[in-house]
């Protein structure tokens, strides 16, 4: 009997639970159903959900295989023996270092991450006591941390028991999942205007601090200048003359990304970009330049399409199971997804301003001759800094959107650089990299090195205490704005 329900497990795992779009079909299909709507109804929204996530993985998967040439370039041309920030070359340490660090495999993590699952489910089901709303759904996401918070455990106690490494880990990892997603859930409903869902990505964390200190930073300007709004939001910034090109959101991302890339695949030089087989011989290095900058902004476009096709459906249906099986919660789901609200221009920023961080950061590990280097793999560099920039747009205008992804770049890459080499993942290639486990995930570290089994338990409470605090400052809305987003905002409004 335990075989078969395994067996079922690993089957739902592997295929559903694991596989972001069709567990985002999955969940509008059961929402549909709860609604009690027809089924041709259910079927073309699980079809329409799943296609819309399809075609926001194409876009990502785009964006990162375009960046592709100048991460291995950056690596071989200058021979840089480094560690990458992404979050598969972190899996992929993790694979390759558990068995002969630890003496266990990579099969656990699978175990890890029903245990965090469920603990999230429950803790959402007992909102009432818990405060939690958000379900963490991203599934590609869940397999990586999973993997690298067994790791960090490993690291903190490296004699437990199979049993109780799961157990403990599953506790502060469903925590983690619940707490932080949820931080998102106010400002994502703000910023999507009650679109009903929050963010459970790897920058929970960074999203909800640099949002605040945006909205601090805008309302401190206004009480010393005495004006409505210092700082205009980029979407409400007409430029003059020449510059007005840059209103448009793809010619701007077309010419960012065209000096961005140029500069650097310049540097890379057409000889090696042959060698390594990016470029074909004979091929204009003008145009290949031209061409992978240029993708840039057809993957975003592509992205931002999928984000439409998915989002309403799920934002429906999820209705059904807000209704009925967890009243007052909302989807938790793949940070791309903001990527559609706000101003698009935000997006392109948010990479570049991030990037230039980041690289100065790295500029300064080589500086100080660092035992361990970072090559700043694309996801972090874009995924992260991207999603500031847009909530520090919409809650404090243009210049908290290029000043904290900025900030965002450099704390990836010096926090992962120091945390990495102290757990001893830099050796094996990669480290996740984003900006959650650059901050967050080390302090929890810290905390269970230096206490002990006390420090689990400070973990899990200080994390539980966070939407207890959250609740506590507005308990009027707090449930509002995912209940009722028109009220909310019709009373919030009047506040103001």
């Amino acid at each position: 009997m335990g075989d078969f329900l395994l067996s079922i497990w690993t089957y739902f795992a592997t295929n559903i639970l694991t596989q972001p779009a069709y567990l985002i079909g999955f969940i509008v299909l059961l929402g549909y159903i709860l609604l009690k709507r027809p089924l041709y109804e259910c079927v073309a929204g699980f079809l329409k959900a799943t296609v819309g996530y399809f075609i926001l993985t194409v876009g990502s998967g785009g964006l990162v295989n375009n960046f592709r040439p100048i991460l291995v370039g950056l690596k071989e041309r200058f021979n840089l023996n480094a560690m990458v920030t992404d979050p598969y070359f972190g899996q992929n340490a993790v694979d390759a270092g558990l068995m002969e660090n630890f003496g266990r495999t990579f099969g656990d993590v699978m175990i890890l991450l029903l245990i965090a699952f469920v603990m999230n489910i429950l803790l959402v089901r007992f909102q009432k006591y818990t405060k939690l709303r958000s379900v963490f759904t991203t599934g590609n996401v869940q397999i990586q941390q999973s993997a690298t918070a067994f790791w960090i455990l490993l690291f903190c106690f490296p004699d437990l028991g199979r049993i109780q490494v799961l157990i403990f880990m599953g506790l502060i990892l469903g925590c983690y999942w619940a707490v932080a997603s949820n931080l998102t859930v106010g400002i994502t409903q703000e910023l999507t205007e009650g679109a009903g869902f929050a963010v459970a990505h790897q920058q929970m964390f960074g999203i909800f601090i640099f949002a605040k200190l945006a909205e601090w930073m805008q309302k401190r300007d206004e009480k010393k200048h005495k004006s409505e709004k210092m700082d205009k939001k980029l979407e409400d910034i007409e430029l003059p003359g020449f510059l007005s090109i840059f209103n448009e959101n793809m010619v701007a991302t077309s010419l960012l990304m065209l000096f961005f890339f140029g500069i650097i695949l310049l540097v890379l030089g057409k000889d090696y970009l042959i060698q390594a087989e990016f470029m074909q011989e004979g091929q204009s290095f003008l145009f290949y330049i031209m061409t992978t900058s240029l993708n840039f902004a057809v993957y975003l476009a592509i992205l931002q399409l999928g984000v439409r096709t998915f989002v309403d459906e799920l934002t429906q249906s999820f209705q059904g199971i807000s209704n009925t099986i967890l009243p007052g919660a909302v989807p938790g789901i793949d940070v791309a997804a903001t990527f559609g609200f706000g101003s698009p221009n935000a997006v392109t920023i948010g990479f570049l301003f991030g990037a230039l961080g980041q690289f100065l950061m790295i500029g300064l590990l080589i500086l100080l001759k660092s035992p361990t280097i970072v090559i700043a793999g694309f996801i972090p560099l874009f995924f992260d800094n991207a999603v500031i920039a847009v909530f520090a747009n919409n809650r404090g205008g243009f210049k908290a959107a290029c000043l904290f992804p900025f900030l965002s770049g450099i704390i990836q890459v010096g926090g992962s650089a120091l945390f990495a080499t102290w757990i001893g993942m830099s050796k094996y290639g990669g480290y996740i990299g984003m900006f959650d486990w650059a901050t967050a995930w080390p302090i929890f570290a810290v905390i269970m090195k230096v206490l002990g089994y006390v420090g689990i338990a400070v973990v899990v409470i200080g994390l539980l205490v966070i939407p207890q605090l959250q609740y506590r400052k507005n308990p009027d809305g707090y449930f509002m704005i995912v209940d009722d987003y028109e009220q909310y905002a019709e009373k919030y409004q009047e506040q103001n």
